[in-house]
């Protein structure tokens, strides 16, 4: 056993030691995102393998950690009883001591009595005297008795309870060898669990990195309504399936298209404010003459802000100024909280980049403001306000939400969990959305080019049956296994450096899912059920196979890693299309 433990312990350490020298050494020569990907993978899957057994071994010693525990309070208990029967046996012995004492005395004051010529006398004080002295005498002897017996019970209850202590105190040993080596476990086994949360982080980083998951602005410009990413696109064969997300960055926080929508309906800057933030107030304040940035310092009223270039000008002539008021509101917010300023301390001395990491901050909107400059000195010295903390908190933003919003909480202030409809909730999504009325072109699209607008061999995200069974089986494959090691795309188009070589074939994968319900060679109808918390929650299929349901983020994940080329989705709120 102990041989096992050592060898299992040195293969967990030359597997982190393996682990620590692929990230100093491979990651530098890896030449493609899906191997390192795939690597990350499999280092994962080899460091469950040998947590396994830590884990197993932690859980038994648990157990017998309980039962030397309930063993000691048994042995506790036995000894409180064997106490309290000494304690009894104890006084019982000094009554029938007390009892034997004074038999004893009045015995020997019939002796003194007693003659024995009585005996030749037939006189009933004679008599009397006689039944006397036997009665003493038989007391005693049961006294003498009694007293013997007692002695013996408390000689035995003593030696029981000098075992149970000598027992105790062995088990006490013992408890504390598996405590110590529980303690141990744990330790090596949160090492391992950290470390593969590292790679884990690792693993999603090159994921998003791959697909280009990445939060943004409108910016200056628009993206360009690409027709080959609308759903009333004809991919010229049939059937086609294709996902299509609403929205594309972080979904928290105000939608910028969805502020123009409401703008565009009447609704000035505070109301579109507290819709997005929730339970705020606007406040004027004397901000900071100037605010250190990645560039240098800048004024921060006259410059600063006026260089920011997170939405279009053009929208103050198209009906949008009130989203442009409320624009430059969020972003002066943003600032201050960014760099550490606060309603109660306002000498700042934070710093921010001047790039979307941040917000982006532009020389050329700087220069040609347009109605963005007239925004942000109407607005001069206005902030948002919690007013659950009365400070300011980080008020986030991007281009598209896809009609719904998630809650979320900074410096002690939460948002509401939006639905950004005219009705204010599910029930007219996704038709009355802000961000359809003001035309969103994320609002609703398949996603197919890379960031850099490579489009990797594709020239739309419509999959033919044979491509997207291939997802289906992979989710179906994931859904039951929970592996993803080997789910990777086989047709990356020439994107991301090739593919990934440990990833299966569409053979090999069928072959995999016929021991999971698979695999499944046709479809016959596809729904996906969305939740009120404004994501996918079920993806619904009728396949050849039978109906499968599953769960919405696996079906993301895999289908992320696994759609050809740069086919992908950017939201967790997605629809999918079947021509």
């Amino acid at each position: 056993m102990i041989k096992k433990i050592f060898s299992l312990f040195s293969f967990l350490f030359f597997l982190l030691i393996t682990v620590y020298s692929f990230f100093i050494a491979n990651f530098a020569f890896a030449t493609t995102i899906d191997q390192e990907i795939a690597e990350i993978t499999k280092r994962i899957s080899e460091l469950e393998t040998a947590i396994g057994p830590l884990k197993e071994e932690s859980v038994d010693i648990q157990k017998k950690i309980k039962s030397a525990k309930d063993q000691i309070y048994l042995t506790e208990e036995q000894i409180k009883n064997t106490d309290q029967k000494l304690i009894d046996k104890e006084a019982d012995l000094e009554v029938q001591k007390l009892l034997l004492s004074e038999r004893v005395k009045r015995l020997y004051k019939n002796t003194k009595k007693f003659n024995p010529l009585l005996i030749f006398f037939s006189t009933s004080q004679g008599s009397s005297l006689i039944r006397q002295y036997s009665w003493y005498q038989s007391i005693i002897n049961q006294d003498t008795k009694l007293i013997t017996s007692f002695n013996k019970e408390i000689f035995d209850l003593n030696n029981n309870k000098a075992e149970l202590k000598k027992q105790k105190i062995k088990i006490d040993a013992i408890k504390k060898t598996l405590e110590d080596r529980f303690g141990f476990l744990s330790g090596e086994i949160k090492k391992a669990e950290d470390y593969k949360a590292e790679l884990t982080k690792k693993q999603q980083s090159l994921i998003a990195e791959k697909t280009a998951m990445f939060n943004t602005s409108v910016g200056d410009v628009s993206s360009s309504q690409d027709p080959a990413s609308r759903a009333d696109y004809n991919p010229g064969f049939a059937p086609a399936f294709a996902v299509f997300s609403f929205g594309a960055p972080h979904r928290k926080g105000m939608s910028q298209f969805g502020a123009f929508g409401r703008s565009k309906q009447g609704q000035g800057y505070e109301n579109i404010l507290k819709a997005y933030y929730g339970n705020i107030r606007i406040e004027t304040v004397d901000t900071p003459g100037s605010i250190s940035t990645s560039v240098g310092s800048l004024p921060f009223e006259d410059n600063y802000l006026i260089g920011i270039a997170e939405m279009p000008a053009k929208w103050g002539g198209e009906g949008g100024m009130e989203a442009l008021r409320a624009q430059a509101i969020a972003a002066r917010t943003y600032a201050l909280s960014y760099i550490g300023w606060r309603m109660a301390n306002r000498n700042a001395i934070g710093s921010i980049c001047t790039t979307e990491a941040c917000q982006v901050y532009s020389s050329s909107r700087l220069n040609n403001p347009g109605l963005w400059k007239q925004a942000v000195q109407e607005t001069r010295g206005k902030i948002i306000v919690s007013n659950a903390t009365n400070d300011v908190f980080s008020t986030m933003y991007a281009s598209t939400a896809g009609g719904a919003l998630y809650s979320y909480s900074s410096l002690g202030h939460s948002t509401p969990q939006v639905w950004d409809t005219s009705c204010n909730n599910q029930s007219c999504w996704p038709n009355d959305a802000y961000e359809k009325v003001s035309d969103s072109p994320w609002y609703y699209k398949g996603w197919y080019k890379t960031r850099s607008n490579l489009s990797c061999g594709r020239s739309h995200p419509w999959l033919n049956q044979n491509e997207f069974t291939d997802v289906l089986n992979a989710v179906l494959y994931y859904s039951q296994t929970s592996d993803s090691s080997h789910l990777s795309q086989t047709n990356s188009g020439g994107c991301f450096g090739g593919d990934d070589p440990n990833a299966w074939n569409y053979d090999e994968l069928r072959r995999q899912t016929e021991s999971h319900g698979g695999p499944i060679s046709a479809i016959n109808s596809i729904h996906v059920d969305y939740s009120t918390g404004g994501y996918t929650h079920k993806v619904r299929v009728e396949t050849d196979k039978g109906g499968f349901t599953f769960d919405g983020e696996d079906f993301k994940k895999i289908f992320i890693l696994r759609a050809p080329g740069a086919i992908t989705i950017k939201s967790g709120l997605f629809n999918i299309e079947k021509k």
